[in-house]
């Protein structure tokens, strides 16, 4: 009875919302779209933004000769215009999608191999957060850049060590191979954090996504998490300043030039450096970040090549914490509390390369290849506290924990553009290769108690590092794929068909001893079905069936059929929605079924026995009410249910993790009697979540309120902009959320950063 009113629930708020945003598409002018009406809003060159964020772009009909790649160079101005300290958004970067009014979030995003879209052409639920967004909300880490998204929750604390998400229910990027893409591919980006000094947009696209990305290298299924870096574009020098309570320093830089007669030769150079103490107890946080873009933009040719180095110290990280079986979740303690000890530590050193490369051997036909890979070396000292009583008492056992992390990727293939009669096709064929190894040592400290409320510190503790890491696993996964985008009716009506043939290699080893424990050698084949419909220029009905794909368990040590190797998991995805362009505010709607296998065990046999299904609906929307007021957020109402297992009392519950409700909502505003001066805030809401597959153990909702200002004015000529926010204004006490193991995680602290940035 239960899941039969939250499905009706979900109905009845499908159609009450649906009607709502189509009488407003009816009522609105197509004139008034962002989009340029039957012309493709995505040319081959990355076209400036306008000069004023509230001024529609005039139309233009695509010209065949000029249709090439999506990431077709930009036409680099001669000279930068004078600064001034008028609110006009910058020149769009190159390569990247140009930002909708409000300089928030872009007009489109990466769709994987198909490369940049349209959001009204593409038939996925996509966004793409500004570098704009991200330096106004003083974001430093990809978690805090995408608390606006509500389909997407961090599931990992402030103050630890990992970025890892839930994006409509799913767990993405848990593991330790890394699931951030970086610049459509994964082995590229660092494998924990992502920080966003080298960050020109985050892009999140919803939903599976191996037809167009392949398969995660953690197996996530919720979407795909794109990071675009920054590239030269206009001459620009900014330097920073920031700080962050409790005692947390840090500079800033950002540099960029371009060379050349046609200024053809590109260099960004951008990094910070910050350290010292932050609010949780105990706990201070030094990070460093290097990054360097090269570029060379010819006629027929193009070339990337980018360079980044980051460090992560951390002295007494947060850490999750696990609930012994039996006992109620106690209270959420003061988020400034810390029962980790200051002698426990971590330390993440990362380094990453990237080519890429494109020549058009037609105006039609692109050839590209890449090549790229990083490294990552781990070695921290730190537990994992379990909750043991209701009062809130806590064991842990520090463990030294010694990992290196090596990834390659590799893929190449042809992009073409071409009519077929009256239906215009964009093919793209694409070969890859994706290899990971991973070298681990594991020792063991001794046991330490304390309490969430009261914190005890335990004597101290050293790390006992033994030489050497034998390797604990590798993989390879090699993809075959083609896709194509057919259109007629000059572009309303669009449909995406692709496939993806993927191959599955992996060799896991006995822990500490490297010997071969089990091998896995599977292959599948995943489709991708996309629907888009225009029936006016500023409104867009939009349908898909996709598929997503992990590697199967191992059954492990304990069970009857140890070593044996399940089928790759498939999920599936149906979704339909629509997206309308009302000019200077956007919304999309979908509703969406996700259903995944997954493996457990009963009877002392392991088996993909168990299934989780996640039904949802989405609104998003973001732009400006007027041109001194911006907003951005949405609702994403889940239904999730455990469908099937072996375990008959499970079936129908909550999946560990998946709340009911996520709503987020943020705005700005220009005060119009203090030149210069921004307002803005944003409420983000959760509900209550399960930490047990057996629904016993919740977790309650929560709600969080964030303020902040800035002030742009200019000293001595220079644009200076003046930043403050205050995250967890009221000091709220939480558990913010839950990962699909079961650990559970303390809500930050209020807390308060400043920042001033000068463009030199």
């Amino acid at each position: 009875m239960r899941r039969a009113g939250a499905v009706g629930t979900v109905a009845r708020s499908a159609t009450k919302l649906l009607g709502g945003v189509a009488l407003l598409a009816l009522l609105e002018s197509p004139a008034r779209s962002q989009t340029s009406p039957g012309g493709n809003s995505l040319p081959p060159v990355t076209v400036d933004a306008p000069a004023q964020q509230s001024v529609r772009r005039a139309s233009t009909k695509r010209s065949d000769a000029r249709v090439r790649s999506a990431s077709r160079r930009a036409t680099v101005p001669a000279a930068p215009p004078a600064e001034t300290v008028a609110a006009q958004p910058p020149p769009s970067p190159p390569g990247v999608v140009p930002a909708f009014a409000g300089g928030q979030v872009a007009q489109g995003a990466r769709l994987g191999m198909l490369g940049n879209a349209n959001s009204m052409k593409s038939p996925f639920n996509v966004t793409g957060y500004t570098d704009k967004f991200i330096r106004d909300q003083q974001a430093a880490t990809g978690a805090d850049a995408l608390i606006l998204d509500p389909s997407v929750r961090s599931s990992h604390p402030t103050g630890g060590i990992v970025d890892s998400f839930n994006i409509r229910g799913f767990p993405i990027n848990e593991g330790n191979n890394g699931e951030f893409a970086f610049e459509g591919l994964y082995g590229i980006a660092p494998s924990y954090r992502i920080f966003t000094d080298y960050v020109e947009r985050i892009e999140v696209l919803k939903g599976p996504s191996a037809a167009l990305s392949g398969i995660a290298p953690n197996g996530g299924v919720g979407g795909v998490i794109n990071v675009v870096p920054k590239r030269a574009g206009e001459d620009l020098t900014r330097l920073t300043a920031s700080y962050g309570s409790t005692a947390r320093f840090g500079g800033h830089w950002d540099v960029a030039r371009r060379y050349g007669e046609g200024r053809e030769w590109g260099v960004r150079a951008s990094g910070s450096v910050r350290g010292g103490d932050t609010p949780i107890d105990r706990q201070s946080e030094t990070t460093g970040v290097g990054a360097l873009a090269l570029d060379y933009q010819g006629e027929r040719y193009r070339s990337w090549l980018y360079l980044l180095a980051q460090t992560d110290r951390f002295t007494a990280p947060q850490r999750p914490f696990l609930m012994a079986p039996g006992l109620q979740v106690p209270k959420a303690p003061d988020g400034r509390l810390n029962v980790m000890q200051p002698w426990e530590w971590s330390r993440i050193n990362d380094q990453s390369v990237l080519w890429r490369n494109e020549y058009d051997l037609t105006d039609q036909v692109t050839l590209f290849a890449d090549v790229g890979g990083s490294h990552t070396n781990v070695e921290r000292f730190f537990g994992l506290p379990t909750i043991t009583s209701a009062s809130g008492n806590t064991t842990s056992t520090p463990q030294f924990f010694g990992l290196s992390i090596d990834r390659h990727t590799y893929d190449g293939g042809v992009r073409a553009r071409f009519d077929t009669g009256f239906v215009r096709h964009a093919v793209t064929f694409q070969a890859s290769v994706y290899h990971d190894a991973l070298y681990r040592r594991l020792t063991n400290g001794s046991p330490v108690s304390s309490n969430i409320y009261s914190p005890t510190v335990a004597p101290t503790q050293f790390a006992n590092e033994i030489p050497g890491r034998p390797r604990l696993s590798d993989s390879q996964l090699t993809g075959l794929s083609i896709a194509d985008t057919l259109s007629v009716l000059d572009e309303r009506v669009l449909l995406t068909l692709g496939v993806r043939r993927q191959g599955v290699e992996a060799n896991n080893y006995v822990s500490n001893v490297g010997t071969l424990l089990n091998s896995y050698d599977k292959s599948a084949t995943t489709p991708v079905v996309g629907l888009v419909v225009r029936p006016w220029d500023n409104v867009s009905l939009y349908a898909n069936y996709v598929e997503g794909l992990s590697r199967g368990d191992v059954a492990p040590q304990g069970t009857s059929n140890v070593g044996e190797v399940l089928a790759p998991y498939i999920a599936k995805q149906y979704e339909a929605g629509i997206k309308v362009d009302f000019g200077r505010i956007a919304t999309t709607f979908s509703a969406f079924e996700i259903s995944k296998p997954s493996g457990e065990t009963l009877g002392g046999r392991f088996g993909a026995t168990a299934e989780t299904q996640v039904r949802g609906l989405e609104f998003n929307v973001f732009g400006e009410l007027r041109p001194d007021v911006r907003i951005l957020g949405g609702v994403s109402l889940l239904d999730g249910t455990l469908t099937k297992s072996a375990i008959a009392s499970r079936v129908g519950n909550t999946p560990i993790g998946v709340p009911n409700v996520q709503a987020n909502i943020g705005a700005e505003w220009d005060l119009p009697w203090v030149s210069g001066l921004t307002l803005n805030g944003a409420v983000i809401y959760t509900g209550r979540q399960f930490v047990d597959a057996d629904n016993k153990q919740p977790i309650p909702d929560w709600t969080r309120l964030d303020l902040g200002a800035r002030y742009t004015t200019a000293i001595n000529g220079r644009k200076t902009v003046f930043r403050a926010n205050i995250q967890n204004v009221t000091g709220e006490n939480y558990w913010s959320s839950v990962a699909s193991f079961g650990t559970f995680f303390l809500g930050a602290p209020r807390t308060y950063l400043l920042s001033m940035t000068v463009d030199m």
